[in-house]
């Protein structure tokens, strides 16, 4: 066999069809498209459409929320910190933040802040400043001897105080709270006496 033999197997490459050429080509004049109507026009959008009636993807119950203001956050598990502190490319001894995490490789890029998840064991001793850690992860932290300083918890307690600062100015009592959990939460009939 030599490079010029080489050919593709049979039916590997198939011709694009050229439609509108003529009688001869079998394809020609209405170009397969039928006669007439709408579908035989460009521009034409059926998709769903059922005869007018309403149509099934309009019938189906819709659930869930895609929240516009929702921030995107960069998550990083305790197994990863703890490699980045082996390789050395963490300081354990300073305060660890989402600019840090980024200049040592951690992370691509912080996002709107950083969430620390629980995944993995942690023996180094951290001081963490970031956007939020869930549960296991303060606790695998603390049980290490370090600190984690969450700016969300600051963040909801300043706009908790906001509201209440203005509901002050407005005249109006503070609703009372919901203890967490589903047990004893406290009705809407319950807030409007405390507002009345």
């Amino acid at each position: 066999m030599k490079l010029n033999e080489i050919r593709e197997n049979e039916g590997a490459h198939k011709k694009r069809m050229r439609v509108g050429r003529g009688p001869g080509s079998g394809k020609g004049k209405t170009a397969g498209r039928g006669v007439k109507g709408q579908k035989s026009r460009t521009g034409v959008s059926l998709l769903g459409f059922e005869g007018g009636q309403m149509p099934l993807y309009m019938r189906m119950p819709k659930r869930g929320f895609n929240n516009p203001n929702a921030l995107k956050l960069a998550e990083v598990n305790l197994w990863r910190l703890q490699d980045a502190i082996d390789a050395g490319k963490l300081d354990a001894s300073a305060s660890i933040d989402g600019a840090a995490l980024v200049a040592a490789g951690v992370l691509r890029r912080a996002k709107d802040g950083v969430r620390v998840l629980g995944t993995g064991e942690l023996t180094a001793k951290l001081n963490l400043v970031v956007w939020s850690a869930t549960a296991g992860a303060v606790k695998a932290i603390e049980a290490a001897g370090g600190t984690v300083e969450q700016q969300r918890i600051a963040a909801e307690a300043k706009a908790a105080a906001r509201v209440e600062k203005r509901n002050a100015a407005k005249g109006k009592a503070p609703a009372p709270k919901a203890p967490k959990g589903d047990a004893n939460k406290v009705s809407s009939r319950d807030r409007r006496k405390a507002a009345a």
